[in-house]
């Protein structure tokens, strides 16, 4: 499963459209903001009868999120030990260098940012589908 937290909807159609482009299959669950992101994965709220062991693969997380946004996603997810070797991806359009800076202070993955032409990010999407859900190696469950 890949987890995309976008609150974005053309941001969500285009990363969904890339993914099928791209043939990747893997099932993609949806969450619009940082707040339901963080019930999602801590399974509380509106997900708390969600299984805790259906962890998602990657996490594709936006920065910019109303509620919580993506760097205090990024903390809280780092400091629970459920949660905390789950790999983030930071998926923005930010350019801000401290949002780089403060995304790797908070243990993000990898930080990747939106290609503004279609045809890149269906590319950086097919090379972030390819490391993160068929070469790299996940930390056991």
């Amino acid at each position: 499963m890949i987890l995309l937290v976008e609150d974005n909807p053309d941001d969500e159609a285009l990363t969904l459209r890339a993914l099928k482009k791209n043939n990747i299959g893997n099932r993609v669950v949806v969450v619009r903001d940082g707040a339901e992101a963080l019930d999602f994965l801590l399974c509380t709220g509106a997900y708390a009868d969600r299984d805790p062991h259906d962890k998602p693969q990657v996490i594709l997380l936006d920065l910019k999120l109303p509620k919580v946004d993506g760097i205090e996603v990024l903390r809280r997810l780092r400091a629970n030990a459920s949660t905390r070797t789950l790999p983030v991806v930071i998926l923005t359009s930010s350019k801000e260098e401290q949002d780089v800076m403060n995304s790797y202070l908070m243990g993000v993955n990898s930080y990747v940012r939106k290609p503004v032409d279609f045809i890149q990010f269906v590319e950086a999407i097919r090379q972030l589908g390819l490391y993160w859900l068929v070469l790299n190696e996940a930390p056991p469950r």
